[in-house]
């Protein structure tokens, strides 16, 4: 496009008699262009191609147009992004610029529509907020390998709207416990509280959607948010862009770092592998707002404008069940064990994100480690050993008790009882006494029994037996400890006044 002042230099000088010849020459400009800046209205002239040519692709034109047509075939999760492709091109040998690949994309996409033009729908009105005002929270499904074994995990991902600083974990469900979980850890990740929370209508937050922006919240998310003293935000029902930023960060995290399949040894070392990229990121990454920073620096001064933290909220999910006659409870398909004393009766299981808690009234009856495939059993054979001491049969072939790792004092007393229905028995006495005196004293016992070579059960419960009376008191000295109210007086008149005293009488 020629400048304006050149434009008005052509017509002044043509306009005082020199030749279209002469310009040329001091212009080097064509004649045509000479010509239409003389021809033109106004010293504000622009040159405009009759047809714009497509970018030179050279050979790789029909490739990229494979691209492009696999992509309108495919699930949109499944698509591949414009800067993908132009990596997957270069690797092949592609050596022009990515906006060479836009242009030719969005013209070939015009060309599919019949050169229709941008729908209004898809325009959006962008967003600004202040430090600390606002976070966006949002799932993504992504496909991991974890343990060898292809598994599909549920990624959750949370963006403070002014810094952009991004948070992301891995967890095998989406459900409420898990958004608990996912909460705290980003909170504690940012080191604050924002006011708001920013989401979409996931049924694990929002129970009902009316009219506008109101929404009926679910009471234990409501009780999360009231913890945190946030005031949570329901997007219109298909309106991304209210929380767009966090929209594209499950995009461009999933192009960024899921692509290829990650590979793990588990859940734990992924989530540990996704904290240390999403620093690298942030501290590479410019901000796209705020000129000569990046989204760590940017995150560092919003960091003073987040509410500080308070006591974690206890998120879990509680539930009711009945504990069966072998003292398991089942939970998400899985089964766990209780105490004996919490055996046929009602109980609540409250799920967190990686443990169980069960408890029956107001006593917790047992805690494990939580469970995520199918048809699992996790025993606890402490749990058992009030039923054992009436049924020490079982220690042989029960359930509970295969492979049990005992401490050691009571794995050398087994090995010293030897085997055989008596050598239940007498094992079994002495480990009843352990939910009654304590394991460190049964210990104890066991292994001064075993220094002295006695193996017995009797033995050992009269060691502690011994242990349970109250220690001797110390002898008293009579010399030193014993003091008279009234010491003696060495007075012989005494025994005469007493005598003429009896006389008179």
């Amino acid at each position: 496009m020629l400048v304006v002042e050149t434009v008005a230099k052509i017509r002044r000088e043509h306009g005082r008699g020199k030749s279209i010849k002469a310009l040329m020459r001091e212009t080097g400009l064509s004649r045509n262009t000479i010509r239409k800046a003389i021809r033109a209205e106004s010293a504000q002239f622009s040159y405009r191609r009759a047809a714009q040519p497509r970018p030179q692709l050279g050979g790789f034109a029909e490739r990229l147009e494979g691209f492009l047509e696999a992509n309108e075939r495919a699930g949109k999760r499944d698509r591949l992004r414009l800067s993908r492709i132009h990596d997957l091109l270069q690797r092949d040998g592609f050596g022009g610029s990515y906006d060479a690949v836009r242009r030719y994309a969005a013209r070939w996409k015009r060309e599919r529509r019949g050169g229709a033009l941008v729908d209004p729908g898809q325009l959006y009105i962008p967003l600004s907020f202040a430090p600390g005002e606002a976070y966006q929270f949002d799932w993504s499904h992504e496909d991991f390998e974890i343990a060898g074994k292809p598994m599909r995990v549920k990624v959750a991902h949370m963006r403070l709207c002014w810094s952009r600083m991004a948070f992301r974990r891995i967890y095998p469900r989406e459900t409420q416990e898990m958004v608990f979980d996912a909460h705290v850890q980003g909170f504690e990740f940012f080191g604050g509280v924002a006011l708001r929370g920013i989401y979409d209508n996931m049924k694990t937050a929002v129970t009902a959607v009316f009219a506008g922006k109101d929404r009926a919240f679910n009471r234990r998310f409501l009780v999360m948010m009231d913890h945190h003293r946030i005031e949570p935000v329901a997007c219109t029902p298909a309106a991304g862009w209210e929380k767009g930023q966090v929209e594209n960060q499950v995009l461009n995290t999933r192009e960024s770092m899921f692509k290829p399949r990650p590979r793990f040894a588990s859940i734990e070392e992924g989530n540990a592998w996704l904290m240390a990229e999403s620093l690298r990121q942030a501290s590479a990454q410019a901000h796209p707002a705020l000129a000569g920073m990046t989204v760590a620096e940017a995150f560092e001064i919003e960091r003073g404008s987040l509410r500080p933290l308070g006591p974690a909220f206890d998120g879990f999910f509680e539930s009711d069940h009945v504990a069966s006659s072998t003292c398991l409870v089942s939970f998400d398909r899985n089964r766990y064990s209780v105490m004996a004393k919490a055996g046929r009766q009602a109980v609540q299981v409250r799920a967190y994100a990686t443990r169980i808690v069960i408890r029956c009234g107001d006593e917790v009856v047992a805690e494990h480690p939580r469970l995520f495939g199918r048809d699992q059993v996790l025993y606890d054979p402490w749990h058992y050993v009030p039923v054992l001491a009436r049924k020490p049969g079982a220690l042989r072939n029960g359930a509970p008790f295969m492979d049990w790792p005992l401490p050691p004092g009571l794995a050398a007393l087994r090995k010293a009882l030897g085997k055989g229905n008596d050598a239940d028995r007498r094992f079994v006495r002495v480990l009843a006494q352990v939910p009654e005196e304590g394991l460190e004293a049964v210990e104890a016992a066991i292994q001064e029994a075993l220094q002295a070579g006695l193996s017995s059960d009797e033995v050992i419960l009269n060691i502690l037996s011994r242990r349970r009376l109250p220690p001797p008191s110390e002898p008293i000295s009579v010399l030193t400890n014993l003091r008279l109210v009234h010491p003696p007086q060495a007075d012989c008149a005494r025994y005469d006044r007493a005598r003429g005293i009896h006389a008179a009488a």
